[in-house]
């Protein structure tokens, strides 16, 4: 924890392992809203059933 990052001209510059931690962080979170939203889909097919959404009317 006693990595700094350097404060310039040009805002906060992170260095390389901050880089890589922030990307990862990314991903991470990236990755569980896909599956949260796989999820809800696939709750909700399982709700209403594979054709309730072809077959309901208007």
């Amino acid at each position: 924890m006693s990595e700094v990052a350097a404060v310039s001209e040009n805002g906060i510059q992170l260095n390389e392992q901050q880089k890589r931690r922030q990307r990862a962080r990314s991903i991470a979170i990236a990755l569980i809203l896909a599956a949260v939203a796989v999820l809800f889909y696939v709750i909700t097919v399982i709700k209403l059933g594979p054709g309730a959404a072809v077959e309901r009317p208007l």
